[in-house]
C-alpha cells in the first residue's frame, strides 16, 4: 500500500467511520469536528510564525485529516464526498484566474484581487461583503471587509486620513457616557487601526499574534527574575515592575 496516495488516505479515513472502525471517529458529526478544524487552522499558522517547516508538513497533514472527515460524513449522509470538493473548488479556481487560463490581461496582484471579488460577484449575485463568515475572528474579518469595499474604490485616498480618523474616535471615546457608546466607539478605534494596517500592508491578526508573544516572553522573564530574586511579583510596586519590564525588553530585544 503506498501510503503517499490521496486516494489511500480516502479510503483510511473511510474505515475509520465504518462499523468496527475507530469508535471515537464513527461518533463525530460536522459540529462537533468544528473546534478541531479551528484549532488545527491555528497550528498550521504558528507553524508558518516559527518558519518550522517540517512541523508545517505535519500540521497540514491534520488540518487535511479534518476536510476528509467532514467530506466523508457527507458522503455517507449521501449529499456529498470529496471528489465534489475537488471538482468544485477546480471549476471555481479555473472560473477566477482568467487571466491564467484565459486571455485576460492583468497589471500585479491587486488587479487580480479585485477580479476575483468581481467574478465571486458575478456568481452568486451577492453583495461584494458576502461569504464572510460572522464566526470568523473579529480582526481578521475586519481587515476583510475593507479589502473588498476597497477593491471598488470605497477607500482613503491617503494613510494620513485614517490617522486623523482615530484621533477623531478617540475623542468620541473620551465623550461617551454609557457602557454602549464606550463599546461602539472603542469598536470604531480599532476597525480604524485596521484600516491603518491594511494600508501599510501588515496582517492585523499576526501583528497582534506576535505582540501577545512578546507580551507573554517579557512577562514570563519578569516573573523568573522574581523567583530568581526570591521576591513575589505581586509585592513589587509599579514602579519596580515598569523598571523589569523594561529590563525584559531589553534583555529580549532580539525577540
Amino acid at each position: 500500500m503506498d501510503i503517499s496516495d490521496f486516494e489511500t488516505l480516502r479510503e483510511i479515513i473511510a474505515k475509520l467511520r465504518a462499523p468496527g472502525g475507530c469508535p471515537w471517529d464513527r461518533k463525530q458529526t460536522h459540529s462537533t469536528l468544528k473546534p478541531y478544524l479551528i484549532e488545527e487552522a491555528y497550528e498550521v499558522l504558528e507553524c508558518i510564525d516559527e518558519g518550522n517547516r517540517d512541523k508545517l508538513c505535519e500540521e497540514l497533514g491534520d488540518l487535511l485529516l479534518q476536510i476528509l472527515l467532514h467530506a466523508q460524513i457527507a458522503s455517507e449522509e449521501g449529499t456529498f464526498d470529496i471528489s465534489h470538493v475537488i471538482q468544485k473548488i477546480s471549476k471555481k479556481i479555473i472560473h477566477r484566474h482568467p487571466h491564467v487560463f484565459g486571455r485576460v490581461k492583468v497589471s500585479g496582484a491587486e488587479e487580480v484581487s479585485a477580479q476575483w471579488q468581481r467574478l465571486k460577484q458575478e456568481e452568486k449575485e451577492i453583495s461584494i461583503l458576502d461569504g464572510l463568515p460572522k464566526s470568523m475572528p473579529a480582526l481578521v474579518r475586519c481587515q476583510a471587509l475593507q479589502h473588498r469595499a476597497a477593491n471598488v474604490g470605497f477607500d482613503w485616498k491617503e494613510v494620513d486620513g485614517i490617522l486623523e480618523k482615530i484621533n477623531e474616535e478617540l475623542e468620541e471615546l473620551r465623550e461617551a457616557r454609557s457602557q454602549r457608546q464606550r463599546i461602539q466607539e472603542f469598536g470604531d478605534i480599532i476597525f480604524a487601526l485596521a484600516n491603518v494596517a491594511r494600508w501599510l500592508d501588515v496582517d492585523l491578526e499576526e501583528a497582534l499574534r506576535l505582540a501577545n508573544d512578546r507580551f507573554y516572553k517579557r512577562f514570563s522573564y519578569m516573573e523568573e527574575v522574581c523567583r530568581r530574586r526570591g521576591i513575589p511579583i505581586h509585592k513589587l510596586s509599579l514602579k519596580e515592575l515598569d523598571a523589569l519590564w523594561e529590563e525584559a525588553k531589553q534583555e529580549l530585544s532580539e525577540s
